[in-house]
């Protein structure tokens, strides 16, 4: 059994995967999908369209979104992992704090999970989303972009890449789109503690005065129906929709990260119905 799930307590009724992987635990960032780069891709640098207005990325992200994205959730989201949602009515009683943008933040999961909480907000085609730039050059690329990915510049391209980026981003806010982060960084498929959470995401919502809408991709049993349509031991999806957590952007932006950090990764240990987690909230 891995040490991580020995000292896992969770709420009654709270269903955990059994494990079937061999989860790290040390580092809670060590990657697990191992993809194939093997797809062209221009270079992500200074250079690279952060920001594309080109008629022909307008079409495929609004195509993305609502046909694609539509498609897939009948037919693999909702029937072959039988998502469904809670705590909506959160996305209505704020909506006036919510108008100029908002960061979703998740655990980070099983392949669908970006956008299974996409479809949980009911996410339009203004939506970006921070994501691995190599992963944009597998299999999965179409994918990435019709959901609103932006590639993170690789270290190596040096300041200015990350400077188009992050300007790139101030754009967006501007235009009051909401954005998606993954603050686990790396999937871990099926697995149920909350992982650390890096800073990225509430840096960003302390300097745009985004307000956090927390989410957890839960799982229930394969019952019944699905049973033909994935594997036994593949769980099906709940995403649970936390209250929005505000930044205080007149507290030092260090104390304050670390605060909506902390509070956030609380927040989500209750939604996934854990008691007792086994990862500290950061490293």
């Amino acid at each position: 059994m891995n040490k991580r799930y020995i000292d896992l307590e969770v709420t009654e009724g709270t269903y955990v995967p059994p494990v079937r992987l061999d989860y790290p635990e040390e580092n809670p960032y060590e990657g697990m999908y191992k993809p194939v780069y093997d797809r062209p891709y221009p270079a992500i640098d200074a250079s690279y369209p952060y920001v594309d207005d080109s008629w022909q990325n307008r079409l495929r992200i609004w195509f993305g979104y609502h046909v694609v994205l539509q498609i897939l959730k009948v037919f693999v989201l909702y029937v072959k992992y039988g998502l469904r949602y809670k705590g909506r009515g959160y996305l209505k009683q704020y909506k006036a704090a919510l108008k100029g943008g908002a960061i979703t933040v998740s655990n980070h999961c099983y392949r669908h999970d970006c956008a299974s909480v996409l479809s949980a907000i009911g996410a339009s085609h203004r939506t970006r989303i921070p994501m691995f730039a190599p992963n944009f050059r597998t299999k999965d690329q179409f994918y990435l972009r019709i959901i609103g990915g932006i590639p993170i510049p690789p270290v190596e391209e040096g300041l200015s890449a990350m400077k188009a980026f992050n300007g790139a981003f101030d754009e967006f806010h501007k235009r009051g789109y909401w954005f998606h982060i993954f603050p686990e960084a790396k999937r871990w498929d099926w697995y149920k503690p909350l992982r650390p959470f890096q800073k990225g995401a509430f840096t960003m919502a302390y300097k745009y005065g985004m307000p956090i809408v927390p989410c957890a991709v839960t799982y229930r049993p394969r019952t019944g129906v699905y049973k033909l349509f994935g594997k036994a031991d593949e769980p099906l999806i709940t995403v649970v929709i936390g209250e929005p957590i505000m930044p205080d952007t007149t507290a030092p932006r260090a104390v304050e990260t670390m605060r909506l950090l902390d509070v956030t990764h609380q927040k989500i240990c209750q939604l996934a119905g854990i008691k007792k987690n086994t990862w500290p909230s950061s490293l």
